[in-house]
């Protein structure tokens, strides 16, 4: 069987001890009500559960009970919707319930990774150290994210503020030069023409035409929710010029660490797949691992089922592999995202030093093009009060 197929897991030379208060205490559970809806989840999930998690670690691994440790961050906590989260974690855990049994019954801040990390950490004794690896995965992530955003946050300025200048000059710039060239009663150039129609054609037409395209991006939206819209999207987004590759650079970035601290943390390979497989990003990446998952279960090894993959890079699986015939595949996993998070890193820096000329010329060439196409008239002043 291979190296990579384990279930619960505990570091060499470490005594799996209990932490305090971590497990329910026995003919007390209540039944928990699941809380579906939590006002800025996603702000919470993005900006403080990376920091809760590290901080609970902290307090775990000093000996502090959990409930006291929750109560300690409830107070600390700025965000009225996350001291909301913590206070329903503390009350549910001091009915009887378990830490992993409370965070499940808050869907929208904990994921089925998390969960599952911190179920595997109480089994195991190792809660502490779980949250720990966790509050590690978390600040990867985010750190990861930070880098993409930062690498795109310049060209799309760029590209929002060319587009709003264009359309400004061309709606309303453009039709005053057109009226006093009107006076002239001669032909315009072709280039100076053209905008003027344009503009013409604009203001006639906007009322049908951005109703119009408000509905289309309404239903293209709609349609990228479905399975199926979802599936098309994210094939073309790997199939993109260069940002493809970014894309599967950091989704094997992610498929990798999570992966490794998943099985680091005892969570069974199986269950580590299914959960994998939802946290890279894309759905073809997810599906691709899904695929794999058979393979493992049928007792061959992972990297067997990546293989002939296309929407992933042959050096991962090789990788991989070589990490499962060691019996080190936490290790490699580790060093696969390393490897790839260098890359991300590496190509943003590269795509940021090329968008920033190629983003100045086009702006240039925009703006540029239509203050040329209006004073064209005037650079032959001569011809045209003439007649032409």
């Amino acid at each position: 069987m291979s190296p990579v197929i384990r279930s619960n897991f505990t570091p060499a030379g470490k005594a799996a001890t209990p932490t305090p208060l971590a497990q329910p205490r026995q003919g007390f559970t209540k039944p928990l009500k699941k809380i579906t809806k939590i006002t800025g989840a996603r702000k919470i999930v993005n900006r403080d559960i990376p920091a809760f998690s590290r901080q609970l670690a902290a307090m775990l691994s000093a000996g502090m009970p959990i409930v006291v440790s929750l109560e300690t961050l409830e107070e600390q906590a700025a965000n009225p919707s996350f001291k909301y989260a913590l206070n329903e974690l503390r009350k549910n855990i001091e009915n009887g319930s378990s830490y992993s049994e409370s965070l499940a019954k808050l869907p929208m801040i904990f994921d089925d990774l998390y969960v599952n990390m911190v179920r595997a950490g109480e089994r195991s004794g190792q809660l502490a150290e779980t949250m720990k690896r966790i509050a590690s995965l978390l600040e990867s992530d985010a750190k990861l994210k930070r880098k993409v955003k930062s690498a795109m946050m310049y060209p799309t300025i760029v590209l929002c503020v060319a587009m709003i200048i264009a359309t400004g000059m061309i709606l309303f710039i453009v039709p005053v030069f057109a009226e006093m060239f009107s006076d002239f009663g001669a032909k315009l150039p072709g280039p100076t023409q053209f905008l003027v129609d344009l503009s013409k054609n604009a203001k006639k037409f906007a009322p049908i035409v951005v109703p119009l395209i408000a509905i289309a991006i309404y239903i293209f939206n709609k349609w990228k929710q479905t399975e199926k819209g979802a599936d098309a999207m994210d094939a073309l987004y790997l199939k993109a010029p260069v940002f493809g590759i970014l894309i599967q650079k950091v989704a094997v970035a992610r498929f990798s660490r999570t992966l490794s601290q998943l099985v680091t943390s005892g969570v069974p390979i199986l269950a580590g797949l299914d959960i994998v497989s939802k946290a890279t990003g894309n759905r073809i990446i997810g599906k691709a691992i899904l695929d794999a998952r058979s393979f493992v279960e049928r007792g061959d090894t992972l990297s067997n089922g990546l293989t002939g993959k296309k929407c992933l890079p042959t050096i991962m699986i090789r990788m991989l592999a070589a990490g499962e015939k060691t019996g080190k595949v936490d290790e490699m996993l580790d060093s696969i995202a390393d490897t790839f998070d260098d890359e991300v890193e590496s190509m943003l820096s590269g795509l940021t030093s090329l968008l920033e000329p190629l983003l100045m010329v086009f702006l240039g060439v925009i703006i540029g093009g239509i203050v040329i196409c209006m004073f064209l008239p005037i650079f032959k002043m001569g011809e045209v009060v003439s007649g032409g």
